[in-house]
């Protein structure tokens, strides 16, 4: 099933990130675990329209690891995937190589 965001929405995966001390010692799953805010985009909006009637360009691409805010978006679960859908604005930081 394909998913196209509206807008200046978001489609992410978000990423477990393992959880280690600086020690080096792994926290198990079963310890309390916050909710992730870093993740991949898998599709991405077409754009805002503005108040002229344009298409606002968007600034994050299907790809880009992303940082969130913890409370963004609308969360959902398709076939076998957590998702969430989060506007463009809510992204915080994009990761760069």
């Amino acid at each position: 099933m394909n998913i196209k965001p509206m807008q200046d929405r978001l489609l992410v995966k978000p990423v477990d990130e393992e959880q280690k001390t600086a020690s080096g010692i792994i926290v198990p799953d079963t310890a309390a675990k916050e909710k992730p805010m870093r993740g991949e985009v898998i599709a991405a909006g077409p754009g805002k329209v503005s108040e002229e009637g344009t298409r606002l360009p968007m600034d994050v691409k299907v790809g880009d690891q992303v940082i969130y805010g913890k409370y963004a978006g609308t969360e959902f679960k398709l076939e076998d995937d957590q998702l969430l859908i989060i506007e463009q604005n809510d992204v915080l930081a994009i990761f760069e190589n």
